[in-house]
């Protein structure tokens, strides 16, 4: 399937691999889950209309509802929003027919889409978290939830959470290699457009971030649905949980932001009319950012146990990373000083962004000072602060969305119903927000307040609901122009300077009629057939490469995008109600439940039944998209520096492994981090050394064997390759036998996973890693079958060397784990 239904056809968007439709899809579920946190946000603020709790809601209902609305505001809209104009932009901006991997790129948005639609379903699950969105050990597991029957849809909200991220990190890989190795001849990293630098240095901080919360949500769905102990232990749990959460969670405030800083990069420059100042001191200032966000996350610790110099150094670093925002506020500033500026609606929306981002940041600083942050930590001072910034990227988030709407769709809006739409968000947001100052000694996340600052909760309710209706006007403003909206130019914009504004609007499919090209210093459309890389015209292997670019044919459909996510769908909805039955079993284990659940819930068979309906559909899908033959667009001649000398999929899978190092250093760190806090040598779990040294030397000799597959498919020897590969396989899958034999004994004696935290942490760790070893042998099996049905692999041996790359990688995990849980 490789041609596209048209748009007005349901099929097209099921089946679309076309990097902006992906990006449309993105931007119209995002506004969707927007207006679903706002619908909860007005809920709890109508709530909080009068002080003593006396509102429209109970405790747990009002508990539910902020939790909601904070993980649906930061997950499932501010960051796929961006995402949107990420896809549909990016590749148009640096002169790329589409993202490196289409299908990866379709797949990424539909467990985007189905992890929110899991998300929704909680609420209807017996209730969802309750605990706050930064879901706080051990308020995270059924053990201490107040509502006990709300355990399938927690269950349910942490698996949508898991699956989220796991549609980040498709998305982040994609978006390195386009973005590293597709950019038009002549583009160097230093002269791409600043929305592509911004959401280049975003995705690598959602590839080491995101790692991070995905160690986290596994933690917890190991506790929440089979009942391990990392998080209900009483020793050191909480702060366990803070640790990885917050070194995810203090990048993401600029994974959020960067975008939006990159969109009011684009949008002063285009209606000041002028370049913006200190372009490249901008850029160095962003990636010191990026790089210490990943050095402040403790300051979200300072009322912890941690020690006074530790919490020092984290001031200073969390007030050094304001340094380079001041750079960038201040170029902003003197690019509107030294431009003409136009007030149009995006530029309003941009500067409306710089300006509640000043507001944000200043009310930041108090929070840095360990001293200050006594004082104002879990107030609503924090709530205002923490708006001011994430919603000064949704302000400028709205900017873009009016900046490239005629790109977009074709038509033009109207500039009285976008300068209204401005006047009535800016009002409601500051008339919602800033009143939370003044009742700062209210408690967050709490469904009373005192009496003296009912006034202010009054006021903030009011703007919540300005606020809100700011939306409907945008809404209805957009709407307004697909219907009556005059036609819009290609560039309406006089003094836009990306290369999107250089092709029609809307883009055609394949974007571009010739071969962009910056190797004259600006750009040009090129003919393929004499496709230029010095000035010159294109020689030899380089021409041969230009025709047959031009005589292929590229995809845009697979169905088998969508077929894997509502397969992960049904899988992940099937585990949300499996906690039931653990518990059932770990009852009837005498002496061994280290947790109650109290009231656990009774067992559904519907839900087994779905688990094993999604296994299987997940496999037919996840088989159906191996075989599938698609033709992605590809780029011949394109700038690759510094990646050159590496493959788009090589590099790719180069990449998802740096994530999976953070997976597994987080998992690692929390055996580590748990130990110590316990005591090193008071760790009571017994090992079958034996059992570790012999699967060791399996392991390695299996690296091996994979080593010695890919010299015979480089050879083109089909009984080698199967033989070796067949090896593999064998080898494989006596590690997991002496891995069963191994559980199986602890688990006779006794020892099952719930029974310590020391046992936990062995489970989970080296479940994992089988997990890993488990998708290994299913790759190997495919890759089998492929050899001995189609004689794959002989004549490109490439797949042959990603596959060693996995392995090799699962077997130095083993490496590290083999002396931590057997020699130590």
């Amino acid at each position: 399937m490789g041609d596209l239904p048209p748009k007005r056809s349901v099929k097209r968007w099921l089946v679309t691999t076309n990097h902006k439709d992906v990006g449309i899809l993105y931007l119209s579920t995002a506004l969707f889950f927007l207006l679903l946190g706002g619908v909860l946000a007005l809920l709890f603020r109508a709530h909080l209309w009068e002080a003593g709790g006396a509102g429209i809601l109970d405790a747990v209902e009002f508990n539910q509802a902020v939790t909601a609305h904070g993980l649906i505001m930061v997950f499932w809209f501010l960051s796929p929003f961006a995402a949107g104009f990420a896809n549909y932009f990016v590749p148009l901006q640096i002169g790329a027919d589409d993202l490196a991997f289409p299908r990866l790129n379709a797949l990424s948005y539909w467990f985007y889409l189905f992890s929110g639609i899991l998300a929704g379903i909680s609420f209807f699950q017996g209730g969802t978290l309750a605990g706050g969105w930064t879901m706080y050990a051990p308020l995270n597991v059924p053990t201490y939830t107040p509502a006990m029957q709300a355990t399938t849809g927690g269950n349910a909200m942490v698996l949508a959470l898991a699956l989220f991220v796991i549609s980040i990190t498709i998305g982040t890989v994609n978006f390195l290699v386009t973005i590293h190795r597709s950019r038009a001849e002549g583009l160097g990293l230093w002269n791409m457009p600043l929305f592509t630098w911004s959401w280049l240095l975003t995705v690598w901080m959602m590839l080491f971030a995101f790692a991070a919360l995905l160690a986290a949500a596994l933690l917890l769905l190991s506790d929440r649905l089979f009942l391990t102990q990392y998080f209900a232990s009483e020793q050191g749990s909480g702060l366990l949980w803070a640790h990885i959460f917050w070194f995810f969670g203090h990048p993401e405030v600029y994974i959020v932001f960067f975008p939006a800083l990159g969109i009011m990069f684009e949008v002063f420059q285009t209606f000041t009319g002028r370049r913006l100042v200190g372009r490249k001191w901008v850029i160095i200032a962003m990636v010191l950012v990026a790089v210490q966000s990943f050095l402040v996350w403790m300051h979200h610790m300072f009322l912890t146990t941690i020690n006074l110099e530790i919490k020092t150094l984290m001031m200073a670093t969390t007030i050094g990373i304001s340094l380079p925002f001041d750079l960038m506020v201040f170029a902003l500033i003197y690019t509107m000083v030294k431009g003409r500026v136009r007030f149009t609606t995006p530029f309003l929306f941009a500067l409306g962004a710089l300006v509640l981002f000043i507001l944000g940041g200043i009310t930041g600083v108090f929070l840095g000072a360990v001293v200050l942050d006594y004082e104002f930590r879990g107030t609503y001072w924090v709530v205002a602060h923490f708006h001011y910034v994430m919603v000064s990227g949704a302000t400028a988030l709205v900017g873009g969305l009016y900046y490239w709407w005629p790109k977009i769709t074709g038509k033009m809006y109207s500039e009285a119903l976008g300068k209204l739409n401005f006047a009535v968000f800016f009002v409601g947001f500051n008339l919602l927000y800033f009143p939370q100052f003044l009742a700062w000694e209210t408690p967050r996340r709490v469904f009373h307040f005192a009496d003296d600052v009912q006034f202010y909760h009054q006021l903030s309710t009011v703007g919540a609901f300005v606020f809100g209706a700011s939306f409907l006007i945008l809404l209805g403003t957009l709407v307004h122009s697909l219907l009556y909206g005059p036609k819009a130019p290609d560039n309406p914009w006089e003094y836009s300077r990306t290369a999107e504004w250089a092709v029609p609007s809307p883009p055609p499919l394949e974007n571009w009629s010739g071969r962009p090209s910056y190797a004259s210093g600006r750009l040009e459309f090129v003919d393929d057939s004499s496709a230029a890389t010095d000035g010159g015209v294109a020689h030899g292997n380089e021409a041969d490469a230009v025709n047959a670019h031009e005589e292929e044919h590229a995809d845009h459909a697979s169905i088998w995008p969508f077929g894997i996510g509502i397969s992960t769908f049904v899988l992940f909805l099937g585990l949300s109600g499996i906690t039931s039955y653990v518990f059932q079993f770990a009852e009837s284990v005498p002496d061994t439940l280290g947790q109650s659940l109290n009231t656990a819930p009774e067992p559904s068979v519907i839900y087994p039944a779905l688990t094993g309906i999604g296994l299987v559909m997940l496999g037919v899908t996840l088989f159906k998209f191996g075989v599938e033959q698609f033709d992605a667009p590809k780029m011949p001649i394109a700038e690759r520096w510094p990646f050159d000398g590496i493959g788009n999929t090589k590099f790719g899978i180069w990449v998802f492994l740096a994530s999976d190092v953070v997976v597994f250093g987080a998992i690692i760190g929390a055996y580590i981090f748990m130990r110590l806090h316990l005591g090193w040598g008071d760790w009571h779990i017994e090992t079958i050394t034996e059992a570790g040294l012999l699967n060791t030397y399996v392991l390695l000799t299996s690296s091996f064997t994979v080593i010695l597959a890919l010299v015979f498919a480089e050879r083109g020897n089909k009984k080698g390759l199967l033989a070796s590969m067949g090896a593999t396989l064998l080898l494989a899958f006596t590690f997991m036998g002496v891995k069963a034999f191994e559980y199986g004994s602890k688990i006779s004696e006794g020892e099952y996973w719930w029974y310590s935290i020391e046992y936990s942490i062995y489970y989970v760790t080296t479940g994992l890693h089988a997990l890993h070893v488990i998708i290994g042998v299913l790759i190997a099996l495919f890759m089998i079958y492929r050899i001995v049905s189609v004689d794959a692999y002989l004549e490109d041996h490439r797949p042959v060397e990603y596959f060693g790359l996995y392995w090799h990688f699962v077997d130095i995990v083993w490496v590290f784990l083999f002396p931590l849980f057997y020699l130590m």
